[in-house]
C-alpha cells in the first residue's frame, strides 16, 4: 500500500477524493491515494484504496461486467475539449471496463444530474491488475499511449478526472470535486501539463478472424413451403482492419465480415406490444465510435443493417469538428423474401454521414445524412441538431430534420423535429421533451416507432438528501405526458405521481400508487375499428431491488390495471381488458469467479367481464457464468418462452420456446479472442412445417406454422469456433 522504488516515488501523488454521492462536498468516506507517471509508451496509474478487505466487493468476472463491485477509474479528455474523454475503470481485482464519455443532454429523471453519455462499446488494449490486501485493495494500470488519439503537440494538456466507487454505500468520490449542484463532468476536470516526448496513435490495426460452423435452421422466407436447411461443416474468413490519420481520424475497413453475436439478446416482453421493441446493437463493429453518429432523434439504428459483405467507417476528430462516415450493404432484405419476389437477391445500401461543430461553452451544431437505397426505392433523411449549455445546471439538445421516401407506396415526405430540455442538481431535476414526426416521416436506417404525433413530456423529481441515515435520498416523482397527432387530435394522455426511497447497499424502493393512462385507437392503425376510440386505462406499480448481501442481488416489479388487447379474435376491434405484469431476478455470487443470474418475467391479459385468461407469457432466463481467469470463462443461458393463449379471445397461437447456449470464452484482450460456442432453438412446431400443399395437406386458414400443444422440436442448432487476433503496427 506505499511507493516502492524509485519510480514509484517520481510519480505524481493525488489526494483529496470527494464525495458527490451520498453526500455531496464531504471527502471519501475511506483513505484514497493515486499515482500517475509515464514513460514514451504508456500511461500509469495506480490507486490506492484503503478499507476494510472483508467488506470489499470484487469478483472475478467478464470483462465490463463489475457494476456490482467497487470500482476505480481514469477519465482522460486528451483534447481538452471539454466534450469527450476515455474512461478506463477496474474492480479491485483488475477486472477492465472502458468507454467513451461524452457531455450531452440526457434525462434528469430519478435526480441525476450527471448528465452526459457512456459509450460502453468503445473497446481498447489497455492493461490491468488487482490485488485485494489486508489493507484494502491496489489496482494497476498501464495506458499505451497507441490506444488514445491526442493532438501531435510537444506538450500535452490533458483534463484528468479520477474516480472510486463504494457500492456497499452508493458512494461516488471524485479529485478532482464534482458536485451534484452543477451539470456535466468534463468542465471541472483537473488539467495535466508537462507531458514530453509522446506520441499519440498513428498505427495500423488488423484482425483477421476466421468462424467455422455447423448448423441447422428453419428458412420461412418462402411462407408457401418453410423447410429446415443447414450444412455440416462450413465457415468464412474475414479482416477487420484500422487507419490512423492526421492524430485523431480512424477509417475502418472490414471485408467479408462477421457481424454475429455471442451471446442472445437479453429477454424483453415482445407479446401485444403496439409498437416495436427496442433491442440493443451488440455488433463490435457497429457498436465502436456509435457516439460520433448520435443525434437526439435516433437516426441510425445499425441492427437495420442486419446482414452485410462490407462495411467502411471513418470517425474522429479534426480541431473542432467531430466527423463520422458509415458505409455498408445489407444482403438481408433479398433472402427473406421467396425467389418470385422482385427484390430476391437484392442488396440494401446504406450511407451516413454525420458532422459536429463544437461551439462555446461546450456546445456544439451538427449536421447529418442518411440514405438507404434498394431496388429502385429509397429513404433519405437530412437535418441539423444542437446542443446548448445555457448555465452550471440548464442543458438542452435540439434537433429538426426532414425525410424523403420512395417505397411501394409511391413517393411520400416529411419533417421530424424533437427539443429536450434539462435542469439537473442535487435536490431539484427537470427535463421536458417535445416530439414532432408528421405523418410522412420515414427513417429506415434509424428507430422511430411512431409517426404522426406531436408529443409533450414534462419529467420533475425532487431528492431529500438526509444526513447520517441507511437512506441515501429519497422524493417524489412527477410525470405528464400527451401525444397528438397533426389534426390536434388527442392520442395518448398519462399522469403519474411516485415516489422514490434509495438506501445504502444498492437498494432501491420505487412506488407509483395511480396512473391514469388514456390512448385513442384510429381505424387507420386497427381497421376493425369503425371509428376511433378513447380507452381509459390506469394502473399501479412498484418495485424494489438490493444488493445488500455483496454474493446476492435481488430486484422483483409488479405492474397491474387495466390494459388493451391488441391481439382479438380476427375481424375483432381492440378491447380494454385486465392486466398485470411482473418481474423478478436474483443473482447468486457463491464463490469469486461464480455468477448465476436468473430472470423471471411475467405478463397476463384477462377478460374483464368472466375473468377468463386471454394470455399467459411467461420468460425465464438463467445465465450461469464461470470465470476461471480474468480471460478464460465458461458460459451457459437457458432461457424458456411461453404464451399461453386463449383462442377464445385472441387470435395468437400457443407458443413455446426452449433455447440453451452454451459458450467457451478466451478474451485475452479486444481484438484477439475465442470462442467455442453451441446453440440451439427448439419450439412446438408441427414437424410437417405445412411443406406438402401440393397434396392439400395444409389449411392456410391456420398460422403458417402450424404448432403443437407441448412437443418440441430443434427448429435450428448451431456449432461455432470463433478466432480473431490484433495485430498492431
Amino acid at each position: 500500500m506505499q511507493p516502492d522504488g524509485e519510480t514509484a516515488r517520481q510519480m505524481v501523488r493525488v489526494t483529496g477524493f470527494v464525495q458527490r454521492n451520498p453526500h455531496d462536498g464531504e471527502p471519501v468516506s475511506q483513505p484514497t491515494e493515486a499515482y500517475l507517471g509515464y514513460d514514451h509508451k504508456n500511461l500509469y496509474v495506480v490507486f490506492v484504496c484503503f478499507d476494510d478487505p472483508s467488506k470489499v466487493r470484487a469478483r472475478r468476472a467478464r470483462r465490463e461486467n463489475i457494476f456490482e463491485d467497487d470500482q476505480v477509474e481514469i477519465m482522460l479528455d486528451t483534447f481538452h475539449d471539454q466534450r469527450r474523454a476515455y474512461a478506463f475503470q477496474s474492480n479491485p481485482l483488475g477486472v477492465q471496463w472502458d468507454a467513451i464519455w461524452t457531455e450531452t443532454s440526457q434525462s434528469a429523471f430519478g435526480g441525476l444530474s450527471d448528465i452526459g453519455h457512456f459509450d460502453s462499446s468503445f473497446d481498447t488494449l489497455w492493461y490491468s491488475h488487482g490485488r485485494l490486501t489486508d489493507q484494502g485493495y491496489v489496482v494497476w494500470m498501464a495506458i499505451p499511449f497507441r490506444s488514445l488519439r491526442f493532438a501531435g503537440e510537444s506538450d500535452q494538456g490533458w483534463g484528468i478526472i479520477l474516480y472510486r466507487g463504494i457500492v456497499r454505500e452508493n458512494e461516488d468520490a471524485f479529485w478532482p470535486a464534482l458536485s451534484s449542484r452543477a451539470e456535466g463532468r468534463l468542465g471541472r476536470a483537473a488539467v495535466g501539463n508537462g507531458m514530453h516526448g509522446i506520441e499519440p496513435g498513428r498505427n495500423l490495426q488488423f484482425i483477421p478472424y476466421g468462424l467455422f460452423n455447423s448448423f441447422r435452421t428453419l428458412d420461412t422466407t418462402d411462407f408457401t413451403n418453410p423447410h429446415f436447411e443447414g450444412r455440416a461443416a462450413g465457415g468464412r474468413l474475414g479482416l477487420d482492419s484500422k487507419f490512423i490519420f492526421h492524430d485523431s481520424l480512424v477509417l475502418d475497413v472490414t471485408g467479408n465480415p462477421d457481424f454475429s453475436q455471442v451471446e442472445s439478446d437479453d429477454p424483453q416482453v415482445t407479446v401485444n406490444q403496439r409498437f416495436e421493441v427496442f433491442f440493443p446493437e451488440k455488433r463490435p463493429f457497429f457498436i465502436e465510435n456509435a457516439d460520433y453518429f448520435r443525434t437526439p432523434i435516433d437516426l441510425l439504428f445499425t441492427r437495420r443493417i442486419a446482414d452485410p459483405e462490407f462495411g467502411t467507417r471513418l470517425s474522429g476528430r479534426a480541431g473542432h469538428y467531430a466527423l463520422g462516415l458509415l458505409l455498408a450493404d445489407d444482403k438481408s432484405p433479398g433472402e427473406i423474401v421467396p425467389r418470385s419476389d422482385p427484390d430476391f437477391g437484392q442488396k440494401a445500401y446504406f450511407a451516413i454521414a454525420r458532422l459536429n461543430r463544437d461551439i462555446s461553452r461546450q456546445s456544439s451544431v451538427g449536421a447529418i445524412y442518411t440514405d438507404r437505397e434498394l431496388h429502385g426505392s429509397f429513404n433519405r433523411v437530412g437535418g441539423l441538431d444542437s446542443r446548448l449549455k445555457f448555465s452550471n445546471n440548464w442543458t438542452g439538445a435540439f434537433q429538426g430534420v426532414v425525410s424523403s421516401t420512395r417505397d411501394a407506396f409511391g413517393y411520400h415526405a416529411g419533417p421530424g423535429y424533437k427539443a429536450d430540455v434539462v435542469r439537473s442538481g442535487l435536490h431539484l431535476n427537470y427535463e421536458g421533451i417535445y416530439n414532432d414526426f408528421s405523418p410522412g416521416f420515414v427513417t429506415e436506417p434509424g428507430f422511430v416507432n411512431r409517426v404522426d404525433v406531436r408529443e409533450m413530456q414534462h419529467t420533475l423529481t425532487y431528492r431529500f438528501r438526509p444526513r447520517n441515515s441507511i437512506l441515501v435520498d429519497w422524493g417524489p416523482n412527477l410525470l405528464t405526458d400527451q401525444i397528438w397527432d397533426h389534426r390536434n387530435l388527442r392520442l395518448d394522455a398519462q399522469y403519474f405521481t411516485g415516489l422514490s426511497f434509495d438506501f445504502k447497499r444498492q437498494t432501491a424502493l420505487k412506488l407509483r400508487p395511480y396512473v391514469p393512462y388514456r390512448q385513442r385507437l384510429r381505424p387507420s392503425e386497427f381497421p376493425t375499428l369503425s371509428q376511433n376510440h378513447d380507452y381509459n386505462e390506469s394502473y399501479r406499480e412498484a418495485y424494489f431491488s438490493t444488493a445488500f448481501f455483496k454474493q446476492v442481488t435481488i430486484n422483483a416489479g409488479y405492474l397491474w390495471g387495466g390494459q388493451i388487447n391488441f391481439l382479438p379474435l380476427q375481424k375483432e376491434p381492440p378491447k380494454l381488458v385486465s392486466g398485470d405484469a411482473g418481474s423478478a431476478g436474483v443473482t447468486m455470487r457463491p464463490t469469486t469467479g461464480f455468477t448465476l443470474e436468473n430472470t423471471y418475467l411475467f405478463s397476463r391479459l384477462r377478460d374483464k367481464a368472466a375473468g377468463h385468461a386471454i394470455f399467459n407469457n411467461h420468460i425465464i432466463r438463467s445465465k450461469a457464468n464461470w470465470q476461471l481467469t480474468n480471460e478464460l470463462s465458461l458460459r451457459f443461458i437457458l432461457q424458456y418462452t411461453t404464451a399461453l393463449t386463449n383462442p377464445s379471445f385472441t387470435w395468437l397461437p400457443t407458443s413455446k420456446r426452449l433455447s440453451p447456449q452454451f459458450l467457451i470464452a478466451y478474451l485475452l484482450h479486444p481484438g484477439t479472442a475465442v470462442y467455442v460456442g453451441y446453440n440451439s432453438d427448439l419450439q412446438n412446431l408441427e414437424p410437417r412445417l405445412c411443406t406438402r400443399l401440393a397434396t392439400g395437406s395444409c389449411d392456410l386458414t391456420q398460422p403458417i406454422l402450424p404448432r403443437t400443444r407441448s412437443r418440441l422440436i430443434n427448429a435450428g442448432r448451431e456449432f461455432f469456433v470463433k478466432v480473431s487476433y490484433l495485430l498492431r503496427f
